[in-house]
């Protein structure tokens, strides 16, 4: 299973309003903590979008800051996957952010829920 955190479904609505997808999936989920485990991780006291990618092959992702670091325990990034070109798939949000970095973006605060799926 995977563990981490899924985003408010109003919220989502509200942010795929405002910050509208550039491909044609809209993903915008949640922030994955592990791909592997049972048990939900612990909530969140801050979550707020920090940063932008998209690597203009399909991938378009926003940097997410959970409890005030950007930083996985894994070494990766917290990140929405935002949206995916239909060849394109959602891991694939690591490596545009690994190869390319991220733009910095005024916070936007947000509601994440720990879960499991």
């Amino acid at each position: 299973m995977t563990l981490g955190w899924k985003l408010d479904r109003t919220q989502r609505e509200n942010l795929l309003a405002a910050l509208p997808p550039r491909y044609e999936r809209a993903i915008a989920d949640h922030v994955t903590l592990s791909v592997a485990g049972t048990i939900p991780p612990e909530a969140v006291h801050r979550a707020e979008i920090v940063g932008y990618v998209d690597d203009a092959e399909g991938v378009e992702a926003y940097i997410v800051s959970i409890d005030g670091t950007t930083g996985r325990p894994d070494g990766g990034t917290w990140h929405l996957t935002w949206s995916l070109a239909e060849h394109r798939t959602a891991k694939e949000s690591n490596t545009a952010i690994a190869a390319l970095g991220w733009t910095e973006v005024s916070p936007v605060p947000l509601q994440l829920t720990p879960a499991l799926w």
